[in-house]
């Protein structure tokens, strides 16, 4: 059963400095503090954020293109890796749980927006909680297929994660990006939360 993290290191920096922006889009940091933000070296985050800002998708550190920084983020992210399952009742089974989690595509938004369906859960693990999981997986999932994905990958994807009603999801534009990576109704409600967080 293979449940960890991708087997790379670079890539995670570009993601980590373009989730850091879009949950800050209104200039409200300086370019220190989104590096810090990132975790990443100040001379590594000004130059890749003058390139964002010569392809028109930032002016220093304001978003002035949220929906073109979004599209860029996923044409670069690098993918979790993932392992699907089949659990009854997965959001109670989840919360039941004392592993760090943040749930994202259908069940995130139906809880922040309520245009999807819930046809399946995906939920982001801490890879420091993986034999946890893997446990848990065992104890109460069936392998192979179904309707629950966990996901691993850098650890920043839980930056800004909220708690709605005793529920852990992942920041609005980790949200974005995971939708806007899935099909059909998916993009459309990506879009719809880019409307409403961005005001476009």
């Amino acid at each position: 059963m293979l449940l960890e993290p991708p087997a790379r290191e670079r890539g995670f920096k570009k993601e980590r400095l373009h989730r850091v922006l879009l949950n800050h889009p209104t200039d409200d940091l300086s370019t220190y503090e989104v590096a810090k933000r990132a975790d990443v070296s100040q001379s590594w985050g000004y130059d890749y954020i003058d390139q964002l800002e010569a392809a028109g998708l930032v002016d220093d550190t304001r978003v002035v293109d949220p929906t073109g920084l979004y599209e860029h983020w996923r044409e670069t992210r690098i993918h979790p890796n993932e392992l699907s399952v089949s659990l009854q009742q997965p959001r109670d089974r989840i919360q039941e749980t004392e592993c760090e989690y943040a749930l994202t595509t259908y069940e995130a938004e139906n809880i922040h927006q309520g245009f999807l369906f819930v046809s399946e859960t995906a939920l982001y693990v801490d890879p420091d909680d993986i034999e946890h999981w893997l446990e848990f997986i065992e104890e109460r999932g069936l392998i192979g297929g179904g309707n629950t994905e966990f996901r691993v990958t850098d650890e920043h994807v839980f930056y800004n994660a909220q708690t709605i009603d005793g529920v852990r999801t992942v920041s609005i534009p980790q949200l974005i990006v995971d939708l806007l990576d899935e099909d059909g109704p998916a993009v459309e409600a990506a879009h719809r939360l880019i409307e409403m967080y961005h005001n476009e």
